[in-house]
């Protein structure tokens, strides 16, 4: 596999066998309650949980000791019985605990109640951690892949989903508009794919105003990254928001709304880890994809309230917010794409706090007027596990994004359904929008679930994949 993140990190699979045989890993059996009653199960992993009190409740874990004549580890230990709950399907990565509650060694997931490769899934995220900063902890169990599981598709998506999670959790120290784009150049280079940048001044030359409007201030120079892999007859286009910091500009945000502006590069870090999973996946697309590159600073040549500027694609946009920035940059860059044809358009960005109000940070909504599309992508995120919802691009608020004295407002006066005046003010930059879907992400993790940690979150990604390779 490549090297899909910005630093090395170890697989949590045991290397590849090449046979069924499960060598020296340990079963851990993944059990409903129901599963504690089934007569198959081996009488002393049954005895064993009825006088440990394990029930099987969702999360439990119960290390089991060697059974008199079986075999098992040098300590004595012979498996371990996991609890699924009475509805597993509730969570269905919730192997991840597995990869932070295991003692070290080999293991292998036994269960009739999740498909193996979800239950592998589970596991793999559950076992990420973003120790860039801190020093790294001991061994860890890894998991045991049978022949049956496509490795290859299981290793790519978590590959790109670690890509996701380790770009956002980056600090902006580390990970400003010169440092994004070296982490897309690399992962560009490895896949052979051909990256042009564009830089600074040169963005108003080449008619980019708006990203240059709102990346001057910073030190760090505004920019709009390109890429471009395969020759296939579909043509695939990622656009991905990429503010390396957002201070909200000159109208600034509370100190407590500043903390986690790291992550509202997490639109680019989402069509960056997609990228990968296409590309190393070999599909049969054109692929293009699109980041603008910010810092959304202070300085003495930063853009007002009130200011108007006109766009790439000719409509003046007035500025009743700095801190509606986002869409500005990923105005200029869908009109750039739209000027070149795509089967699907996908735009990704943490773009308004109204989508995390109206849906919580774990359902990002999804906008397109291609109802085969929604349809499409309703239906992976569900067989996928990976939750979205669509919103409305309702025309009775198209009113709202309009100004007196320009053609658009990037900040609809009232404050009210924010996540649709949002996607409707980039929906007029799209030239067709048949094939065009926007996702509104909120990149983050803000309490620990089995297979995530707090931090960086990949959302829609899976789903989208799967809509792309299931259609060629």
């Amino acid at each position: 596999m490549p090297p899909f993140s910005l630093d090395h990190r170890p697989s949590p699979f045991t290397p590849g066998e090449g046979s069924t045989s499960s060598g020296s890993s340990l079963p851990v059996y993944a059990l409903t309650p129901g599963d504690l009653l089934n007569e198959t199960l081996d009488p002393f992993l049954r005895n064993w949980a009825r006088q440990a009190g394990f029930t099987a409740e969702s999360g439990a874990l119960l290390l089991v000791p060697s059974s008199p004549g079986g075999a098992g580890a040098a300590d004595g230990l012979g498996g371990a019985l996991f609890g699924l709950g009475t509805q597993p399907l509730d969570a269905p990565f919730a192997t991840g605990k597995l990869a932070r509650s295991l003692p070290p060694g080999r293991w292998r997931i036994v269960s009739e109640s999740l498909p193996a490769e979800q239950a592998a899934l589970g596991f793999a995220l559950g076992a990420y951690r973003f120790d860039r900063y801190k020093p790294k902890t001991g061994e860890r169990p890894l998991l045991h892949l049978d022949d049956g599981i496509d490795r290859a598709a299981l290793e790519r998506t978590v590959a790109g989903i670690t890509l996701v999670r380790d770009l956002i959790n980056t600090p902006t120290n580390d990970l400003g508009p010169d440092a994004l784009e070296a982490a897309f150049q690399a992962l560009g280079r490895h896949y052979g794919a051909t990256v042009t940048t564009i830089l600074g001044e040169d963005l108003l030359k080449q008619n980019f105003p708006l990203i240059h409007t709102v990346g001057r201030a910073a030190e760090q120079a505004p920019r709009l990254l390109e890429m471009r892999w395969g020759s296939g007859a579909k043509r695939i286009t990622l656009v991905g928001k990429g503010v390396c910091f957002d201070t909200g500009g000159l109208d600034i945000k509370p100190a407590a709304s500043m903390l986690l502006m790291k992550k509202d590069m997490g639109g680019a870090a989402n069509v960056m880890g997609l990228a990968l999973m296409i590309m190393d996946a070999g599909l049969d697309v054109s692929l293009r994809v699109l980041v603008p590159v910010v810092e959304n600073s202070i300085a003495g040549n930063a853009f007002r309230p009130g200011d108007i500027y006109r766009s790439r694609k000719g409509l003046t946009v007035q500025i009743d917010n700095t801190d509606a920035e986002g869409r500005l940059i990923l105005a200029d860059a869908l009109a750039y794409a739209s000027e070149s044809k795509s089967d699907l358009l996908i735009d990704m960005a943490t773009l308004t706090g109204a989508a995390r109000v109206a849906l919580g940070p774990d359902l990002p909504p999804f906008f397109t007027d291609d109802e085969a599309l929604a349809a499409d992508l309703s239906r992976a995120s569900v067989s996928t596990h990976d939750p979205l919802w669509r919103l409305p691009l309702f025309k009775g608020y198209e009113k709202d994004v309009t100004t007196r004295i320009a053609d658009l407002t990037n900040a609809p006066s009232g404050g009210m359904a924010g996540a649709i005046t949002a996607a409707l003010f980039l929906k007029r930059f799209v030239a067709d929008t048949s094939g065009w879907v926007h996702l509104d992400v909120y990149g983050w993790n803000p309490t620990e679930r089995p297979h995530a940690p707090v931090g960086g979150e990949a959302q829609g990604i899976r789903a989208l994949y799967d809509i792309i390779a299931r259609d060629l």
